[in-house]
């Protein structure tokens, strides 16, 4: 009897935290259109005369109806007029006339989606996603895509704790590598811990890439190999680096003796092994783009006037000078595509 009362409370409890989770996904749904419905509007721009010149690709953060949809500004004004498209995605990157976009559908049950674009930003395929969306990119010629997610379930994960998921796939075969099933070389010798994390991929070709990898408490810079199916570590205390398009220095995100979840930008000369600290103070979680070899591009968070969360897409010199500025207001997941 006292096992069918444990039960039947257990029970109780279930629907009470469901309806709960219910009401309140519901509640958040209903407070963002009020705070969409309140929005000015955006000045819009033409989508194929916006995409033909070199141009900005991102998430659009503007309060309103184009909320969360891919847009596009061109270069020569990118705090302009934006065209803003149908399709919705969490994390976006552009390259030639490729787009990747993760998505994302929360609820009771939450199901995520990758896609990929062509020219005319239509499906013409999709990749393997296992969990939240967190980063993506492709190759500079849009032959190679990576994604990461995080996933719950890892047996070393202690409860409620994500780790992630990072897989690079080839679009003309389809063949897709987890990072986790590559070997790991940490100071000249191998890294099996089950606790090894792999994220923040950024292509240096067709076959080298660069990327996180973490375990014991410690993320290194690692240069990996698909053909070989290796990576091995060039120094300590790198997340999300991304390669300029010279090719001789990494944008990423250091922790160094800050407090939990926070990170500073930084700038990692690959031939000389000097690292630059940028002028941007602010706490930055985000895999930084480059503008330009000059220029380092990333996210930062804000609260709206009405409440609600947006972002805006920062600039700041890639040499330590300078101050941070606005680039596109109201925008999140930068791709530089010429």
């Amino acid at each position: 009897m006292n096992t069918r009362i444990r039960l039947a409370a257990l029970a109780s409890v279930v629907v009470l935290a469901l309806a709960a989770a219910g009401f309140y996904v519901l509640r958040v749904h209903r407070d963002q259109a009020a705070a969409a419905g309140s929005a000015p509007s955006v000045p819009v721009a033409d989508l194929a005369t916006t995409m033909a010149a070199p141009h900005l690709v991102f998430r659009n953060t503007a309060l309103g109806g184009g909320y969360g949809r891919l847009a596009a500004v061109p270069l020569s004004a990118p705090g302009g007029p934006r065209a803003v498209t149908e399709v919705s995605c969490e994390r976006a990157y552009a390259a030639m006339q490729r787009t990747v976009c993760l998505s994302a559908r929360r609820g009771l049950s939450n199901t995520y989606r990758a896609e990929v674009l062509g020219a005319d930003l239509a499906a013409t395929g999709t990749l393997p996603l296992t969990g939240l969306p967190s980063r993506v990119r492709l190759s500079r010629d849009a032959a190679l895509a990576a994604t990461t997610t995080f996933v719950y379930g890892d047996s070393y994960a202690a409860i409620g704790q994500f780790s992630t998921r990072t897989v690079v796939t080839r679009l003309a075969t389809k063949k897709s590598l987890d990072l986790e099933d590559f070997k790991l070389f940490v100071g000249g010798k191998r890294v099996t811990a089950a606790d090894r994390n792999f994220w923040g991929v950024t292509f240096a070709g067709d076959d080298a890439f660069f990327a996180t990898a973490a375990s014991g408490g410690k993320t290194w810079l690692v240069r990996g190999s698909l053909s070989k199916q290796t990576m091995t570590s060039l120094r300590e205390d790198v997340e999300c680096p991304s390669l300029s398009p010279d090719g001789t220095r990494v944008a990423f995100k250091k922790h160094g003796d800050l407090p939990p979840g926070q990170w500073r930008l930084a700038v990692y000369d690959l031939r000389t092994g000097v690292e630059t600290v940028l002028a941007e103070t602010r706490s930055v979680d985000d895999q930084a783009e480059w503008l330009d070899d000059t220029t380092v591009l990333y996210s930062l968070a804000r609260t709206s006037d009405a409440g609600a969360s947006t972002s805006d897409v920062w600039a700041v010199p890639a040499d330590g000078s300078g101050e941070p500025r606005v680039l596109v207001p109201d925008a999140w997941s930068p791709a530089v595509v010429r």
